[in-house]
């Protein structure tokens, strides 16, 4: 299946908590939108890799995509390495996204920002006829998305862009606590996280309401890219 638009996550509820909402919009207009988790999230302080995976298919149903993978490529201590950018290589190569979102350039966790450079990586590799790669013994079409945009995650980051959900904010938030063991549950018995507390969520819808705020709208998702865009009219 060809996709628009693939997005890229180091781990499971990195799309739904930062670029859900866009997802939503993009597939309201008939985009094709897939999400490529690489880690199973298996060093969250809640949780399990097994619960995590439930929880994705749950999210992955309400926000109605059109394709996920998990890499199981391992949480914390993935590489940036020639094995891992082969890896989605492949991936880029079997779905051919014409736009690729991608984890913040820099984050507070580290894994973010080491996803956000194996995506840059990976999509420029994807293009080089001369990289060979296979998928159930055919050989793959090299495939370069033609951007790579990278969604804004805890840390502030002036966006480049923003991206209005305002119509969207209530399917966004039930795909985040699809992620039921991750966030706020009074009578959860496991230990506390760092996004694990009631005040994390109203953050994210904070967060959503000063982007929106940039753009005149109620809600918005802030991006940025490392390429300049081009205005096509004013």
């Amino acid at each position: 299946m060809k996709l628009d638009v693939l997005v890229m996550a180091a781990h499971p509820d990195d799309a739904e908590l930062a670029c859900s909402g866009t997802i939503l919009a993009l597939i309201a207009q008939g985009k094709k939108v897939g999400i490529v988790d690489f880690t199973r999230g298996e060093l969250g302080t809640r949780g399990t890799p097994e619960i995590r995976l439930a929880e994705s298919a749950e999210a992955t149903k309400i926000l109605g995509i059109h394709a996920r993978e998990n890499l199981e490529i391992r949480d914390g201590f993935f590489q940036n390495d020639e094995a891992t950018q082969l890896k989605l290589v492949q991936v880029i190569r079997k779905y051919q996204p014409d736009v690729v979102l991608a984890n913040a350039l820099e984050d507070r966790h580290p894994d973010h920002g080491k996803g956000a450079k194996l995506a840059i990586d990976a999509c420029f590799l994807a293009g080089l006829r001369q990289i060979k790669t296979e998928v159930n013994g055919e050989e793959q079409v090299a495939w370069r998305p033609r951007n790579v945009y990278h969604y804004i995650q805890d840390r502030y980051l002036e966006p480049d862009f923003v991206f209005d959900i305002t119509p969207f904010w209530d399917t966004k938030e039930a795909s985040i606590r699809a992620f039921k063991s991750q966030f706020f549950d009074p009578n959860s018995k496991e230990p506390a996280s760092y996004i694990s507390s009631p005040e994390f969520l109203n953050f994210i819808k904070a967060r959503a309401m000063e982007m929106g705020h940039k753009i005149g709208v109620v809600y918005g998702e802030g991006f940025q890219t490392q390429k300049t865009l081009q205005v096509f009219e004013f």
